[in-house]
């Protein structure tokens, strides 16, 4: 098999992976298709400014700005709502939707949307076929899911439900809402699913390295992954996987202040010197001097002293970088 062939996905994840990150992470080869932070849908049609805040990329033509084709996400319970807040969405022209059914987080559980809904296979169903009506005929609707709320019972029936009302697509993500993101992830029984359905099938989960996309493609039998942590810790684990040149810290340092400028731009300031911590600490799994810098500005708040370390970059006092 040619890895360059493989389609390597860029997960959603809430109040991380959104817009901006998604630029930054796509500018290193490897990535094929990002999946965008949900857009909630309970009982209102939503404005185009809703879709156009969680999804700017919509404004040019549903790509990131290194033209890396970009899926919008919607999470609901009502298939009414979410077939007419589908069909505004398909308006604007995305490159498709995506049904969530895979967010464990408690509050959106408690409201009926994400994983809570992996208990109901008819609703599951009956979404994806309304949202499938809704949308014209060319625009793909595909579909998230894990294994199961609290056990993997209904496993199958949900892939069954939602392959056969028309997801085009299926990511799995390999643990129950009860799992959480606690390791390990249960790749093999992503590959039950896959020979379960007829539609292709991504492995999601724990993916942090290439020998982990070697052992979950051998327990998947997935070709095609979503990365999520993974590759905001390791922003080279999609080229890596590929066979391709991937970027090292001083690579990555440019990456660190187009991200800050942008932060300044779209982001309050309150909330602004936490962002950079955020990629950091992430970073700091892979990369020493990650951890370096984030020790480094983890106690500062004032955007000017960031902005001009970033500038001068990023180096690290001597005292600093003795203690790593």
């Amino acid at each position: 098999m040619s890895f360059d062939a493989v389609k390597i996905y860029l997960a959603p994840m809430e109040g991380l992976l959104d817009h901006l990150l998604r630029d930054m992470l796509t500018r290193t080869p490897g990535v094929d298709i990002c999946v965008t932070e949900f857009v909630r849908v309970s009982g209102t049609l939503l404005p185009n400014r809703t879709f156009q805040r969680i999804a700017p990329e919509l404004l040019h033509g549903s790509r990131t700005p290194s033209g890396v084709p970009v899926r919008v996400q919607l999470l609901g319970s009502d298939p009414v709502c979410l077939a007419e807040n589908a069909a505004r969405l398909a308006e604007l022209a995305p490159m498709a939707i995506d049904l969530n059914f895979g967010c464990p987080a408690k509050t959106v559980n408690r409201h009926r949307g994400g994983a809570v809904l992996l208990d109901e296979p008819e609703l599951l169903h009956e979404i994806v076929s309304s949202v499938r009506r809704a949308v014209p005929a060319p625009m793909a609707v595909t579909a998230k899911m894990r294994l199961g709320y609290n056990d993997r019972e209904r496993m199958l029936d949900c892939a069954h439900a939602l392959g056969s009302a028309g997801a085009a697509e299926l990511v799995v993500h390999a643990r129950t809402k009860a799992d959480g993101y606690k390791p390990p992830a249960y790749w093999h029984e992503i590959g039950r699913i896959r020979e379960a359905v007829s539609v292709p099938v991504i492995a999601n989960g724990e993916i942090w390295t290439v020998d982990d996309y070697h052992r979950c493609r051998a327990e998947s039998g997935c070709d095609d992954v979503m990365l999520g942590r993974g590759i905001v810790a390791d922003p080279g684990l999609a080229a890596r996987i590929k066979g391709l040149p991937a970027p090292d810290w001083e690579a990555l340092k440019p990456l660190l202040s187009s991200f800050w400028d942008n932060v300044l731009v779209h982001i309050l300031p309150k909330y602004q010197a936490g962002r950079l911590k955020q990629w950091l600490n992430y970073l700091k799994r892979i990369h020493p001097e990650a951890e370096a810098a984030f020790e480094h500005v983890k106690t500062i708040k004032d955007a000017e002293v960031i902005s001009a370390w970033l500038t001068d970059g990023c180096p690290i006092p001597v005292q600093d970088r003795a203690s790593h």
